[in-house]
């Protein structure tokens, strides 16, 4: 599967505000998933209907609603009516390969992000959507997939951490901001460990194996810091943004996002210098060790040449060879080749030269 944002011909030229899915499916069915609370209070389920939202928005509590899947139109075009969010915000939900961004419709703000994950086999990094609407009392998550990367943010609220209690959409909306930088950075930090590694085996044993693997998370480096950019710029609009929407209390939590977020991206070009690196000492190791072999086969055929020369003028043409008369001469000769063959690519592969 493609990790490449690819416009699908079928999308050029439709209006900013048309409500399609742009994307990929990643689930059967929509899930949606409620939690309601304030400091003493609270209420979670799984939502069947649309209706049962509207309730809430009067409330003086804060409402989080998670929508995993996005693909369903008609659910999509339910919650923006219900909450009369203008077409753009729709479009821009149901958008999965929108560039992180952030925007102010007055009565809410938007801001999407990527989210990452990797695969702990492979090592690859998968890319997901998120996209976030809050308004005073409201914040609706919209994610691709349903997954348990906020579950750290819902256990804090089951267990009534007051700072979350108390803080409103705004500082929810951090939280789960939260969890995407750290989650940045984790996996920059996993990745960074096994590259570090890479740099022993180099010295030792530069193997083709490791030139593939050095490739692998060049690549693998390179996809995330095309995510992880865009996130800062969005975060540090974010972190400027003068809306009523956001306590100045909640400024100085986005702008230690920032922080994070500028650790996860100095950290991945030091890993992508390391890796330039690494490929340096790759082909300078192999240049090396391709100079030994050089050197003793030119040592090897200074000595041998002379000896060819002298058999090439003379020949075995005497009258005396010993060997002439007898009988397996030829055997013992063709013995002696295979063996002298054999030895020298034992001897070859023992110094690592094939």
């Amino acid at each position: 599967m493609s990790r490449i944002v690819k416009k699908r011909k079928e999308d050029i030229g439709l209006s900013p505000d048309d409500i399609s899915f742009r994307g990929e499916q990643k689930m059967d069915k929509i899930l949606l998933r409620l939690i309601d609370f304030d400091v003493e209070n609270l209420e979670e389920k799984v939502v069947e209907k649309i209706d049962t939202l509207l309730e809430y928005q009067k409330k003086p509590t804060v409402t989080w609603f998670n929508v995993d899947g996005l693909h369903d139109t008609k659910i999509i075009e339910e919650i923006g009516e219900g909450f009369n969010f203008d077409k753009l915000v729709l479009a821009e939900v149901m958008d999965a390969q929108a560039r992180p961004k952030v925007h102010d419709f007055g009565d809410c703000i938007l801001l999407s992000i990527k989210m990452l994950q990797q695969n702990e086999e492979n090592s690859l990094i998968s890319v997901e959507n998120l996209s976030v609407v809050l308004n005073d009392s409201v914040l609706m998550s919209f994610q691709e997939k349903r997954g348990d990367v906020f579950e750290p943010v819902r256990e804090r609220i089951r267990n009534q951490k007051k700072r979350i209690r108390t803080g409103g959409t705004d500082y929810l909306t951090f939280a789960l901001l939260d969890i995407v930088v750290d989650n940045y950075i984790y996996i920059v930090g996993v990745l960074g460990e096994k590259i570090e590694t890479l740099e022993e085996t180099l010295l030792q044993e530069p193997r083709k194996s490791v030139i593939d693997e050095i490739y692998t998370y060049k690549r693998e480096m390179n996809f995330l810091r095309k995510n992880i950019t865009p996130a800062k710029e969005m975060i540090l609009a974010l972190s400027k943004l003068e809306s009523e929407l956001i306590r100045e209390s909640s400024h100085i939590h986005f702008k230690e996002l920032l922080d994070n977020i500028n650790q996860a991206i100095d950290s991945s070009e030091t890993y992508r210098e390391i890796l330039s690196d690494q490929l340096n000492i790759y082909h300078t190791t192999i240049s090396s060790k391709l100079n030994d072999v050089m050197k003793f086969l030119t040592i090897f055929s200074v000595i041998f040449i002379p000896l060819t020369f002298i058999a090439g003028i003379y020949g075995t043409n005497f009258d005396v060879l010993p060997e002439l008369k007898y009988e397996y001469s030829y055997f013992i000769m063709l013995g002696v080749m295979i063996i002298l063959a054999f030895g020298m690519l034992l001897y070859f592969r023992k110094r690592k030269w094939l």
